[in-house]
């Protein structure tokens, strides 16, 4: 499902492929799709309502709010790439989707930092710790405030941690076709055990896209400060020290991150697009951009993970599914309107 946008109108929608691919249904425009990490920008704007409120200070302690919103706070995955740290990860079972937030954050509080608060990009699970901390704030769930606070007031009824109606759930290949392993997406069809706010979210292209064009106009969700402090590069200095480590360390070439999405930095980088344009990606196969410059706003929702990038994450970049994807979908979408 591909939707683009222009000035806040839909100049094209393109429907393809299978809904279930072994039962051979049809794809169709109101398909559920597993978002995954696109669920990160959801929390990052609710966090930004509390901090409009007023009623979200930093920490007092060298781990802040600010870092969890960057990416700072030295939180990893067990998965993507590898290191002694992400090896604990891993053997902790801090990434599996079945903890409740209490075996969650037990396990996570037992592990170490991969580096210090505030000295390097590492994309992991600070928005999952996020969520909890504005539920623990609140005293409502993730559910509750993401509802409440971003998606009635945009109308979005399709999204949120559950497919309410999996007839119109996107399935993906039964197996890999690039490794032959069996694809396992996290289950969306009953309430999840905690709600993952780095990872949980369940979404159509239709009501991600109200949700980008509020942040493009400021308009509906935020205060139009609020929606550019969180689409406007926070990394600075950070960007080139983990270029230089790899591009592991970075959320892309050419692309510094804001509080919940990455921020192009120039006109460099390997992909087509205008300075502040801003994107994020999901692991199962979702992927959108936004160019407030252009006006433009553009999704592409799959149901197709790459597993190299668990797998062997040193071929993930050749891979011609996940960003491979996400690159092919912006060249022709920029190549479109020249």
């Amino acid at each position: 499902m591909a939707l683009v946008a222009r000035g806040g109108e839909v100049i094209y929608q393109g429907v393809g492929g299978y809904l279930d691919p072994e039962r051979a249904l049809p794809m169709r425009e109101d398909a559920l799709f597993r978002i995954y990490s696109m669920t990160k920008p959801w929390v990052s704007a609710l966090a930004l309502t509390f901090v409009e409120e007023g009623a979200l200070e930093a920490l007092r302690r060298p781990l802040t709010v600010y870092d969890l919103l960057r990416h700072t706070a030295g939180f990893t995955y067990g998965v993507f790439f590898r290191s002694p740290v992400k090896r604990l990860y891993l053997e902790a079972g801090v990434d599996r989707f079945d903890l409740s937030r209490e075996e969650f954050l037990g396990h996570l509080a037992a592990l170490p930092l991969r580096f210090q608060p505030g000295a390097a990009f590492e994309y992991g699970l600070s928005t999952d710790v996020l969520g909890h901390l504005l539920e623990v704030l609140s005293g409502k769930s993730l559910a509750e405030l993401l509802e409440e606070r971003v998606f009635a007031s945009l109308g979005m009824r399709d999204s949120g941690f559950l497919a309410r109606d999996p007839t119109r759930l996107a399935k993906p290949f039964p197996q890999d076709p690039e490794t032959g392993r069996s694809i396992r997406l996290i289950p969306v069809e009953a309430e999840p055990p905690r709600y993952a706010g780095g990872l949980g979210g369940v979404s159509t292209a239709w009501d991600y896209l109200r949700f980008l064009e509020a942040l493009r106009t400021g308009r509906g969700v935020l205060h139009p400060s609020l929606c550019r402090l969180m689409t406007h590069d926070h990394l600075g200095p950070l960007y080139e020290a983990g270029l230089r480590r790899g591009l592991e360390y970075t959320p892309g070439p050419g692309y510094g991150f804001g509080l919940g999405v990455a921020v192009r930095l120039g006109h460099g980088g390997l992909a087509p697009g205008s300075p502040g344009d801003f994107y994020w990606w999901g692991f199962a196969g979702t992927y959108f951009l936004v160019d407030p410059p252009l006006e433009l706003s553009a999704l592409l929702f799959t149901q197709a993970p790459n597993l190299l990038s668990v797998l062997e994450p040193e071929k993930a970049l050749h891979s011609r599914l996940g960003q491979r994807l996400g690159l092919a979908f912006r060249t022709l979408v920029y190549g479109a309107l020249s």
